[in-house]
């Protein structure tokens, strides 16, 4: 009867020393889980700004479009009106020239119209890449929660096979927080 009782004791110890090591990694996972979340919503929330100042910035490429079209137009219409020998009307007509020439492309404040289609298309570019990091993360978000459930669920049905799948899952959840983490902006 003792040997039994020593058998059962020793099961219940190893038993006891699996639980610790679940618990352990079911701890390393919701960490991981953490930390992918908070670098997730950050990405998220970059894209937002991003997406608003790409917004903001082709608002302004449009009111610059405004301004030169009101521009030519009353150049043209100054070419057509005016005396064409006044000395006043060819300097106005210059100085309309000179106006939307300055709304087409001004590298002095970055604020001409060829410029603020860059910086547009360059926000825009930056959204589109921390949306991608941001799905990465999100997908390995997922995973993690699923991990967790399987790791779990090995302490109340003590199948071992669930907390190996549950540390693959993980392990491929970490490639991905990687992936996320290293994309390109």
């Amino acid at each position: 009867m003792s040997e039994a009782t020593e058998h059962l004791e020793h099961a219940e110890h190893a038993h006891a020393s699996g639980n610790k090591k679940l618990a352990l990694l079911i701890a390393i996972l919701a960490l991981v889980l953490a930390i992918t979340e908070t670098l997730s919503k950050s990405y998220q929330t970059e894209v937002i700004l991003k997406h608003q100042e790409a917004a903001n910035l082709w608002a302004f490429f449009q009111a610059k479009s405004i301004r030169g079209n009101s521009a030519q137009l009353a150049k043209t219409q100054l070419g057509l009106l005016g005396d064409a020998k006044d000395e006043r009307v060819r300097a106005a007509i210059a100085k309309l020239d000179d106006t939307v020439a300055h709304y087409e492309d001004d590298e002095k404040s970055g604020e001409g119209k060829k410029q603020l289609a860059h910086k547009a298309r360059d926000a825009e570019h930056e959204a589109h890449a921390y949306m991608e990091k941001y799905e990465k993360l999100e997908m390995a978000a997922g995973m993690l929660q699923v991990a967790i459930v399987l790791a779990s669920a090995t302490i109340i049905t003590a199948v071992g096979m669930l907390a190996w799948l549950s540390m693959g899952i993980g392990v491929v959840a970490l490639g991905f927080v990687a992936m996320g983490i290293v994309g390109a902006v």
